[in-house]
């Protein structure tokens, strides 16, 4: 039997507004993943730092301070340094189109904007985990 695909979901940089990344977490539990929500105002060292420690298969980064770049850039940098591969990044919250394209070529596979569906989340996991 296999295990469930694990999530973190973590809130980079001061961003004190966790509604959104909490709705996330339920919501992806409730699809019948493992998730592992590290709260608010986390540095990209402790975000990786997570990943590393509960051995995740994916990464969901939000923020909603405008900070996301800076933020998303370290995480993924440090992904790299850590030689962390395999784990699919996504990330969440209010990202300007331009900044889209930008974390894109990071490498962070998809960015979900307001208004997207849980359903919508989940299916792209589970799909790009295959």
């Amino acid at each position: 039997m296999s295990r469930p695909i694990k999530v973190l979901i973590a809130k980079a940089g001061l961003d004190g507004h966790e509604r959104g990344a909490l709705v996330v977490a339920m919501g992806l539990r409730d699809a019948g993943m493992e998730v592992v929500y590290t709260g608010i105002r986390n540095t990209p060292e402790q975000i990786v730092a997570a990943a590393i420690h509960e051995d995740v298969d994916v990464i969901g980064l939000s923020s909603l301070s405008g900070g996301h770049m800076a933020q998303f850039t370290r995480v993924m940098d440090l992904l790299k340094k850590e030689q962390i591969k395999g784990v699919l990044v996504f990330a969440g919250g209010i990202i300007p189109d331009d900044d889209v394209k930008k974390l894109k070529k990071l490498g962070i596979k998809e960015v979900f904007g307001p208004g997207s569906t849980i359903a919508s989340i989940a299916e792209f996991i589970t799909k790009s985990r295959r």
